[in-house]
């Protein structure tokens, strides 16, 4: 095996290159490696300056995932970034393409950083539940001040190397791409100018500052709500105020190896892992994706513009089709908005924005324009008759080998692709409004599809940077499904006696970003009548009905965007404060069905909530919906605003116990045994003391 460490010499200049590829990982050989690198420094008098450069694209980018888990194996990276440090001769760290969390660690522990124009430097620990172990706290405060450190650390994000020479995490930024040869010559200016060993750790404690920590905890305690990682990085970043480096550098280590043992490491681990895992799927290894050259979309409204919205922004060609030049200028008015935004956000420039609306997109009225298209979206009205049109027409246009994919949130694309006479051609892919902001895509897998269609699925969402899902075909597919699940106990628990906006607040004190009523009034009360009316005539007389939001649909209250639905809303507001008038319409409906209410307290809706959850993923996980849990986690985290750190429903389900939860389900059926059976998946898995996780191999 090749040594993932070498030392080398070039005249006076020690040269340390870190080779683990792909991403330069410091695996325990990786830091045994530079220890024993910077104990040859030390010993070798021809060197007089060293530099520590990684192979490949870029420099360090952290931990070794593969070591996840397992116990620490010296040496530990607080001591070899401490050896560095401790060099009586300069030590330059040369970055390119990224120095992150334990990368920066190290390139901190060096008296000097250069970094290459285009090079990222940051310390995400926060995003896997824990905070940078190896002196991230205590080394990058005393270089950029407190202010700097508390808006970096605690939010996990990276800087450009511009910034960091901004803010004095770097000394120099330097074009080209050769990181070893910019490294190199900087090193020789440093030793012609006399430069001595500069290490972070001896530089003052950065000034205390407590209004600066009290506003950090606060805004955190908002954005992160329920995360304990941010607050415990404000924590030790406050600990550099008051402490020398050594105590800093230790009270770090307890903060680090308390959080290593919380749940939320754990869930956000999972979440790490299973978004890697979720596009390795065995029916398209090997199968090779067909041509992305060129995107057709049917339909301008907000989805349609969204999805074009999207493939622009990635480099894509898109042909927009209306129904006629005003709903067509219509739709290029919103893409022209959207890529504004975007503008605006800093995602784009200007000139680029330019570019795109005059040589990407063309929008036009005759279906005919679509003939030249390798993938084409029908993100039209949510009817099958519709669609169907909208697929003849298609089938007419596009050229062989074409895929036509529909934008269908629950209709059968089964049906839909025997409308047509290359059913092969035919998947789903659903899209999350905005199409250009959300990062899930469903990829709806129809009974024909062929293989190297589900493949180009999967290609496009890379292409797009989005994260796809596969999914079998039934109402919903995965996550619609388990929403709508998830909403009928909530209309039972309403029924009974709770409060919607009380349902909605526990949810929220659980984690999830919006509450069940207030995301259907973010959807529009309008797409749940629609939705009951299409499923009326399949209704279990067993069923719940929620009359108060029928009566709501029936008064134009259709949520944000009237203003007025299950929260009023004030103009331009997307917080609402609740109507007093739903729950004069609940009490109507409890009336009317018998109902003696009752109370709930929040710790029971969010155990019956979740309960629910977890059955009928289960549910979807045994019919083949969903071929492994990992698939529901992600789906959920991305789509439907499940915590992240409790790392998915299903890992979420395993910390807590099936036991416990099939507990609850049981509890619940024996008052209504229609709504509430156990999933037959979830009683196996008990039964055998095996849990969701365990599902996910392979």
């Amino acid at each position: 095996m090749t040594d993932p460490v070498r030392y080398e010499r070039d005249g006076g200049i020690a040269v340390v290159t870190i080779e683990n590829g792909p991403v330069n990982a410091l695996s325990q050989a990786v830091r045994a490696g530079l220890d024993a690198a910077f104990e040859r420094f030390a010993a070798d008098d021809a060197a007089r300056i060293a530099v520590i450069v990684g192979a490949g694209r870029l420099f360090i980018g952290g931990a070794d995932i593969s070591e996840f888990g397992t116990p620490p194996a010296a040496p530990l990276l607080p001591d070899v970034v401490g050896r560095i440090e401790a060099s009586e001769k300069p030590v330059v760290a040369a970055i390119h393409g990224a120095a992150l969390g334990g990368g920066l660690e190290v390139a901190l522990g060096a008296h000097y950083r250069l970094a290459l124009d285009g090079a990222q430097l940051g310390l995400p620990e926060v995003k896997l539940g824990i905070i940078p172990g190896a002196g991230g706290t205590q080394r990058a405060p005393r270089l950029i001040g407190l202010k700097a450190a508390l808006a970096m650390i605690p939010a996990g994000g990276t800087v450009t190397a511009g910034a960091a020479l901004e803010m004095r995490l770097v000394d120099r930024v330097a074009a080209g791409e050769d990181a070893r040869a910019a490294g190199i010559a900087y090193a020789r200016e440093l030793l012609e100018q006399g430069a001595p060993a500069r290490p972070v750790g001896a530089l003052p404690r950065p000034v205390a500052d407590a209004a600066a920590l009290d506003e950090a905890r606060a805004r955190l305690a908002r954005k992160a709500r329920g995360e304990v990682a941010p607050l415990a990085a404000v924590d030790a970043i406050e600990a550099a105020t008051r402490l020398d480096l050594a105590e800093g550098l230790a009270e770090e280590r307890r903060i680090f190896r308390d959080l290593m043992e919380t749940p939320q490491r754990a869930g956000l681990v999972h979440a790490f892992f299973i978004e890697r895992k979720v596009a390795k799927l065995p029916e398209i290894d090997g199968i090779a994706p067909r041509g992305l050259d060129a995107i057709g979309v049917v339909g301008g409204g907000l989805m349609g513009a969204g999805i074009a919205t999207a493939a622009l922004l990635r480099g894509l060609p898109v042909t927009l089709v209306e129904r006629d030049a005003a709903a067509a200028e219509k739709a290029a008015g919103t893409i022209a908005g959207n890529l504004d935004a975007a503008v605006k956000r800093g995602k784009l420039d200007q000139p680029r924005r330019d570019a795109i609306l005059a040589e990407k997109l063309t929008v036009a009225t005759g279906y005919e324009a679509l003939s030249r298209a390798d993938l084409i979206i029908e993100a039209v009205f949510e009817d099958m008759e519709v669609k169907k049109q909208v697929f003849a027409a298609l089938d007419r246009v596009a050229r062989p080998g074409a895929i036509l994919a529909t934008n269908t949130s629950y209709l059968d694309i089964d049906a839909i692709a025997a409308s047509v006479s290359r059913p092969s051609d035919v998947i789903g892919l659903h899209f999350f409004s905005p199409a250009h902001v959300m990062k899930l895509l469903e990829v709806v897998v129809a009974d024909k599809t062929a293989p190297e269609v589900t493949a180009t699925a999967f290609a496009l969402a890379r292409r797009l940077g989005k994260i796809a899902v596969r999914a079998g075909v039934c109402d919903g597919f995965i996550g619609n499904r388990i929403l709508s699940h998830c909403r009928a106990a909530a209309d039972r628990m309403v029924l009974q006696g709770a409060s919607p906006f009380q349902v909605d607040q526990a949810m929220r004190d659980f984690g999830f970003a919006m509450g069940p009523y207030a995301v259907v009034d973010l959807a529009g009360l309008d797409i749940g009548f629609l939705t009951r009316q299409r499923k009326a005539r399949d209704r279990d007389p067993r069923d719940v009905v929620p009359t108060w939001a029928d009566a709501l649909y029936h008064m134009g209250r259709l949520g944000q965007k009237t203003g007025r639905g299950y929260y009023i809303y004030e103009a331009g507001s997307r917080v609402g404060r609740p109507d007093p008038g739903v729950e004069e319409l609940i009490a109507k409906a409890r009336a009317e069905a018998g109902v003696s209410p009752r109370d709930f307290t929040d710790e029971e809706i969010r155990r019956r909530y979740m309960a629910a959850l977890v059955n009928e993923a289960a549910r979807v996980i045994e019919e083949g919906i969903a071929q492994r849990p990992l698939d529901i986690d992600v789906t959920l985290l991305h789509g439907y605003g499940f915590p992240r750190w409790r790392g998915g429903p299903m890992k979420w389900a395993d910390m807590t116990g099936l036991g416990s939860v099939l507990a609850d389900v049981r509890r619940c059926a024996a008052e209504d045994d229609y709504f509430w059976r156990p999933a037959p998946l979830l009683e196996r898995l008990v039964a055998e003391n095996r849990n969701f996780d365990s599902l996910n191999a392979g």
